[in-house]
C-alpha cells in the first residue's frame, strides 16, 4: 500500500471516529434521515464541508490553548460556530425591518473569534474552486474579507455611530444582498400559509402531506405542554396580544435541513396578531443539537451557563443578532432542550449559483466580512448576558492591531490548506459511504 493510500485510510478512520461522536446516537435512532443527509453531503466538497463542522473543529482544536490573535478575551467571545458563505440571508427583525445578515445559529457558542473567520475563509476557497477561480483570485477574495472585517471591527471599536456602519437593508444593500432583500420583500405571509395550510370549517389548519405527520393525542398533549413552557421565555413585547399565541393546529414535520437529521421537529399554527386568517403565524419546535465547537471548549463557566441546548441556541442568537425574531424562545420536551422560532415568510438565503463575476464575488465577500464583524461586536457586555463581560470589538481590534500584516495571511494560508483538505476529505467520505463503510448505514 502506498503512503498516499495509508494516509487516506488513516484519515478515513479519523472521519468515522468524529462522525461517531457527533452523529452516533442520532444516526442509530434514524438511519434513513442520515442516508438522506449523507447523500446531500456527497454532492460536492462544499456540501460536505457544510455538514461537517464536527470534523472542522476536531482539526482546529489544537489552537485552543493559544494561537495567533487569541488571548484571554478573544478566545472566549460569542461565535456563530458554522460561519460559511451560505449561512447568510434575509430576515424580518423585531422592528419590522428587512435585514440581510448572518443566519442559522444552531452551532453558536463561546470560543475563539478566529474559528469563525477560518471557517468562512475555507468556504471561500471551496466556492472559488467550484467556480474555477485561480489560487491567486481566491487569495485576493480572502484578503478582501479580512480587510473588510478588520475595517468594520476598528470602526466599531472606536465608536462609529449607527449611521456610519448601518445594517444591510433595502436602503443600504447592493448587488446580490439587495437582490435577496427584494425577493424577501416580494414574499408574503399568505404565500407561506398557502403552501402549508388550508381552510377547513372556516378555520386554518395544516394541510396533509408535504412532510407533515399527524400526531397522536399523547404526543400532541406533550407538544402543547412544551409550548406553554416556551411562552414563558418570550420577551414581554412578543405577548402584547393574548390571542396571538392561541394554538390552532400542530403537526410533526419531516424533510428538514442538512444539519438536523434525526432530530424530532414540530410545526405549530398560531392565531397571529389579528383575527384575519392571512395573519396566522407558523412556528417550529425542534430538538436543539449539541454544537460541534462545544466539544472542544473546556471552559466550565461557559458550559454551566446554559440550561440545555435549546436555551444555548436562543441565548446565543439573541446575543449575536440585533433585534432577533420576536417568536424566538426555548422549552423542553421529553427532557431534551428545544429551539422554537417562526418559520418566516421573509427568509431568503444568499444564492451563490448566479454569483460568477469575480468583481461581484469580491463585493459580496467584503459585505460578508462587514456583517461578520458586526455580529461579533453585537455580542458582548452590551448584549445583556454576563458570559462575555467586555467589549468584543475593542478586544479583537487590539489583538489585530498588534500584528496588522499577519491577520489576512493567517486566513489566506488556512483557506488554501483547509480547502484542499476538505476536497480530499470529501472524496474519502464518498468512498466510505458508497462502499458501505459508515457503521449503522
Amino acid at each position: 500500500m502506498s503512503t498516499q493510500q495509508t494516509q487516506a485510510e488513516q484519515r478515513g478512520e479519523h472521519i468515522l471516529a468524529v462522525f461517531d461522536t457527533a452523529f452516533g446516537e442520532l444516526l442509530a435512532a434514524d438511519p434513513a434521515a442520515f442516508r438522506v443527509k449523507f447523500r446531500k453531503m456527497a454532492a460536492s466538497a462544499f456540501a460536505f464541508y457544510r455538514g461537517t463542522a464536527c470534523l472542522f473543529y476536531s482539526d482546529v482544536e489544537r489552537e485552543r490553548a493559544g494561537g495567533p490573535y487569541l488571548d484571554d478575551r478573544t478566545s472566549r467571545v460569542w461565535i456563530h460556530g458554522d460561519l460559511h458563505a451560505e449561512n447568510f440571508g434575509s430576515y424580518m427583525d423585531a422592528n419590522g425591518r428587512l435585514v440581510f445578515n448572518v443566519n442559522d445559529f444552531d452551532e453558536a457558542y463561546v470560543g475563539p473569534f478566529t474559528w469563525d473567520l477560518k471557517r468562512f475563509a475555507a468556504s471561500v476557497a471551496l466556492i472559488g474552486y467550484t467556480k474555477a477561480l485561480s489560487d491567486e483570485k481566491i487569495t485576493e477574495l480572502v484578503r478582501i474579507y479580512a480587510a473588510a472585517y478588520r475595517e468594520r471591527i476598528h470602526a466599531l471599536a472606536t465608536g462609529a455611530k449607527n449611521d456610519e456602519v448601518p445594517p444591510f437593508t433595502l436602503e443600504t444593500a447592493e448587488g446580490p444582498l439587495l437582490d435577496a432583500l427584494r425577493v424577501a420583500r416580494s414574499l408574503t405571509r399568505f404565500g407561506l400559509l398557502d403552501s402549508m395550510t388550508e381552510i377547513r370549517d372556516f378555520e386554518r389548519r395544516f394541510s396533509a402531506g408535504g412532510g407533515s405527520i399527524e400526531l397522536d393525542a399523547a404526543t400532541r398533549y406533550k407538544v402543547l405542554a412544551a409550548f406553554d413552557g416556551y411562552l414563558e421565555t418570550l420577551p414581554e413585547s412578543s405577548l402584547a396580544r393574548p390571542d396571538s399565541y392561541r394554538v390552532k393546529d400542530v403537526v410533526g414535520r419531516r424533510g428538514i435541513g442538512i444539519g438536523s437529521a434525526g432530530l424530532p421537529s414540530y410545526n405549530i399554527l398560531l392565531e397571529g396578531n389579528s383575527d384575519a386568517l392571512e395573519n396566522d403565524v407558523v412556528i417550529y419546535m425542534k430538538q436543539a443539537q449539541t454544537p460541534a465547537v462545544s466539544r472542544h471548549i473546556t471552559d466550565e463557566q461557559v458550559r454551566a451557563y446554559f440550561h440545555h441546548e435549546g436555551h444555548r441556541t436562543v441565548i446565543s442568537q439573541r446575543a449575536l443578532q440585533a433585534h432577533a425574531d420576536p417568536w424566538l424562545g426555548w422549552t423542553e420536551l421529553d427532557g431534551a432542550g428545544q429551539l422554537v422560532a417562526e418559520i418566516s415568510p421573509y427568509a431568503v438565503d444568499l444564492d451563490w449559483s448566479d454569483i460568477d463575476d469575480p468583481a461581484e464575488i469580491a463585493a459580496v465577500v467584503a459585505d460578508l466580512g462587514r456583517a461578520t464583524a458586526t455580529m461579533h461586536a453585537a455580542a458582548d457586555d452590551q448584549s445583556g448576558h454576563s458570559l462575555v463581560p467586555f467589549s468584543t470589538e475593542r478586544a479583537i481590534d487590539a489583538v489585530i492591531a498588534a500584528d496588522e500584516d499577519g491577520f489576512a495571511e493567517l486566513l489566506v494560508d488556512f483557506a488554501h490548506t483547509y480547502g484542499t483538505q476538505a476536497r480530499t476529505d470529501h472524496q474519502i467520505f464518498v468512498d466510505l459511504f458508497r462502499n458501505g463503510r459508515i457503521p449503522g448505514l
